[in-house]
């Protein structure tokens, strides 16, 4: 087995955990980086598997995290994108409240968006929504200019070629299974290989809650996985969509609801829903880890969590297994749209932090320890997002663990 040996270690090597590398090794080019990766290839889960959505910062609580590092992290990524060339669109998006009932939740929107600095946040009236969005049926809606879209995976790709261009080391194929914790240093097991640090950052995913606990670390809340399953439309019938079309979401939830999505590579993805998923890299329905089910079926939050909205799950289990409850919920974004109009297009799983009491974590949450960073909450935006929570991490581990930043 071999040995390696750094300053910091990273674990996971999804977009956080390459940004994290980024702004550590800007800091300091000559400071020991060792990024390990579970996977053959970096990216290959929440950071592979998303919409692919540059997020303005519509939705989220001023002042909360996400608000703060969405805002100044898409200025960065348009930046990023431009200055590597990897092909983006500001496009902008269009919110659609369809009902009476939504247009209060749709006012809150573009409060929150106008006081998180969005600039350009248009209300729109049922002609205005045509204007932006032909075919689409609301009663009012939001045109917000900042939103864009990229793949992510090319930005990954980007940003793991400037790693090693600095002489950071990623392992590829290289699963933390366990965390020695001594006094004077880290020991970080993988199947093939040690790796003996002074300072760890955890940036695992869907597995982070795991990995603090292998650091003797009680995280507080669990992963809980949810699928999300997407549709594509048709070529024939990809232009009823111009750009971005999302409905109000559900306040209870940190989840958008389905919605459509043009994507920078070419066509146009619908969905996603929000299933429980079986596994935690559990891509399809028949994807099943008796592990990772009774760890959720075991937690207490888990309950919790599924009395106060069995119904919702139910709902999005129907809509898992029925496409005409799939096009029935798009349909009230665009009526005209049917079933041969859409055919399906993979899935992604995003890792929910849910608290003992059944509360869904909904802004990033990022704790630090002596000589740990754990990162166990960073869904969406957290793409977007990333390398302004890269510099956060950064400025954490300054604290953390006493590093020159």
């Amino acid at each position: 087995m071999s040995e390696t040996k750094a300053e910091i270690a990273i674990v996971g090597g999804g977009i956080v955990g390459l940004a994290t590398a980024l702004a550590l090794s800007e800091r300091d080019p000559d400071r020991s980086i060792v990024l390990l990766e579970a996977e053959s290839e970096i990216a290959r889960h929440q950071t592979g598997h998303n919409s692919g959505v540059i997020h303005a910062g519509l939705y989220y609580k001023p002042g909360s995290q996400k608000a703060i590092n969405c805002a100044n992290g898409r200025f960065r990524m348009y930046e990023f994108c431009a200055e590597y060339g990897i092909a983006h669109d500001n496009c902008g998006k269009v919110v659609v409240a369809t009902s009476d009932a939504e247009v209060a939740a749709l006012d809150e929107l573009e409060r929150r968006g106008k006081e998180n600095g969005l600039a350009g946040i248009t209300r729109l009236g049922p002609e205005g929504l045509r204007e932006h969005e032909p075919h689409v049926a609301g009663i009012e809606g939001l045109y917000v200019p900042e939103t864009g879209i990229v793949d992510y995976k090319q930005v990954a790709a980007q940003m793991a070629k400037l790693l090693e261009e600095r002489g950071v080391t990623i392992h590829r194929s290289s699963r933390v299974t366990a965390v020695d914790v001594r006094p004077d240093e880290l020991i970080l097991r993988t199947p093939n290989r040690e790796v003996r640090a002074n300072s760890l950052i955890n940036c695992g995913g869907l597995q982070c809650d795991r990995i603090a606990k292998m650091c003797g670390v009680e995280p507080g809340v669990k992963i809980i996985p949810f699928r999300g399953e997407y549709y594509e439309l048709v070529p024939e019938r990809e232009s009823l969509v111009k750009n971005l079309i999302y409905p109000v979401p559900d306040p209870r939830f940190p989840f958008l609801g389905v919605h459509f999505t043009r994507m920078i590579g070419g066509g146009v993805e619908a969905g996603p829903n929000a299933v429980l998923a079986f596994k935690r890299e559990g891509y399809k329905l028949s994807s099943f880890s008796p592990r990772d089910l009774m760890g959720t079926l075991t937690y207490s939050g888990f309950w919790h969590m599924a009395r106060k909205f069995w119904r919702t799950g139910f709902g999005e289990f129907h809509r898992s297994l029925s496409k005409r409850a799939f096009v029935t919920a798009l349909q009230k974004l665009m009526p005209e749209l049917r079933s041969e109009d859409i055919k399906p297009h993979g899935a992604g799983v995003r890792a929910q932090a849910v608290e003992p009491d059944g509360k869904l974590v909904d802004d990033f949450r990022i704790v630090s320890r002596p000589r740990m960073v754990h990162v166990l909450n960073a869904p969406s935006p957290g793409a977007t997002a990333s390398l302004a929570i890269g510099d956060s991490i950064a400025d954490m581990a300054e604290e953390a663990f006493g590093v020159s930043a």
